[in-house]
C-alpha cells in the first residue's frame, strides 16, 4: 500500500482517534503522540489492514489499548492535566460563563466515571458511534453496552442537578 492509500483510508477517522485519546490521557500533547504512534502502527501494518472488517473499528481498539497502558505505565505520573477553556457564542457574558462552568463540570464527573462507562460516553455521545461499532470496538455486547451507558448518563444527570441546585432541595 502507498502513502497516498494509507491517507485516504486513515483520513476519516484521524480526528476521531484523537479525540479518543485526548478523552482518556486529558493532555493534549499526549493526545497527539497517542494518535502519531497509532498512525505509524497502522502504517507498519498497512499490508494487512484490508483483512480486518472495519479499519477504524481496528485503529479505535488501538487507541483505546494504548492510552490504557500509557494510562497504567509510570509515565502516567507525569501527565498534565490540562482542563480546556469552553467558549459560547452566546453574546451575553453570564451566559458564556455559565456555559463554560457547566462544561467544566461535566468534563469532570466524566473523567470520575469509571473508565468503561467514560469511553462509552465519549464513543456514542461524543464520537456518535453506533451500537453495533461500540460492540465491536471493546468488545462487549450492546445490551451491557446501553446498561453501562445508561449509568454513566444518570451519574452525569445525577451529579449536575446537585450541582445545580444550589442546596435547594
Amino acid at each position: 500500500m502507498n502513502e497516498i492509500e494509507f491517507l485516504r483510508i486513515t483520513a476519516p477517522f484521524k480526528d476521531k482517534v484523537f479525540r479518543l485519546a485526548k478523552r482518556l490521557l486529558i493532555s493534549t500533547e499526549k493526545a497527539e503522540d497517542a494518535t502519531q504512534e497509532i498512525l505509524s502502527k497502522l502504517w507498519i501494518k498497512s499490508e494487512n489492514l484490508f483483512k480486518f472488517n472495519s479499519v477504524e473499528a481496528f485503529a479505535m481498539t488501538m487507541t483505546k489499548n494504548y492510552c490504557l497502558d500509557q494510562l497504567k505505565s509510570k509515565r502516567a505520573q507525569n501527565v498534565k492535566i490540562n482542563h480546556d477553556n469552553y467558549t459560547d457564542k452566546a453574546p451575553r457574558l453570564d451566559k458564556v460563563v455559565e456555559d463554560g462552568d457547566s462544561l467544566n463540570w461535566v468534563e469532570k464527573i466524566i473523567n470520575q466515571l469509571p473508565e468503561q462507562q467514560k469511553m462509552l460516553i465519549q464513543m456514542r455521545d461524543i464520537e456518535q458511534y453506533e451500537f453495533e461499532e461500540i460492540a465491536k470496538i471493546l468488545q462487549m455486547n450492546e445490551i451491557a453496552i446501553r446498561v453501562a451507558l445508561s449509568r454513566a448518563r444518570k451519574t452525569i444527570r445525577e451529579n449536575m442537578t446537585k450541582i445545580h441546585s444550589y442546596g435547594i432541595e
